[in-house]
């Protein structure tokens, strides 16, 4: 008898949280830098030092409501949603060699503007599936949110 999807849930988790930690490695690769470190930023900017934290947390809500959604999926609904969430996570991935690889935050605030209706569109779809799955992804909204605001005020103070 060959063992669903479901008989392995833990491995499956690992699974997710391995794809959303590699999105966030691919970001890893163009740090802030001394570019970052010039330009100037409002006074409500966090230390450099919250990031790291605040995203390791985000991308482990955003793995255990893919996981959750995921789970679901017998009959093959989930395949909206997830796919929802992959190309936002794929944007995610883009942003940051947008604004701090290429240095284009003007760029990068159109890019983040998808990433946001991206992310908009996998929290209601998670929603309508499972409510602690659209929970767990709307912190990350609310920090695409804060990103957003915050890119487009480097822009405007960095033309």
């Amino acid at each position: 008898m060959r063992a669903s999807k479901h008989n392995r849930p833990w491995l499956a988790l690992g699974g997710w949280l391995v794809l959303c930690f590699g999105a966030a490695a691919f970001g890893g690769l163009f740090g802030p830098g001394e570019w970052y470190a010039r330009l100037r930023k409002p006074s409500w900017n966090p230390p450099n030092w919250i990031f790291g934290p605040v995203w390791t947390v985000l991308y482990i809500m955003m793995a255990v409501a893919a996981w959750r959604i995921w789970r679901l999926g017998g009959d093959g609904s989930h395949r909206k949603a997830l796919g929802l969430f992959l190309i936002q996570l794929c944007l995610n991935a883009a942003w940051t060699p947008l604004f701090f690889g290429l240095k284009q935050p003007a760029l990068a605030f159109g890019e983040i503007v998808l990433l946001w209706l991206a992310v908009c569109a996998t929290t209601s779809a998670f929603f309508k599936m499972d409510r602690v799955a659209g929970w767990l992804m709307v912190a990350y909204l609310a920090w695409v949110s804060f990103a957003a605001v915050l890119n487009a005020a480097l822009w405007r103070m960095n033309p």
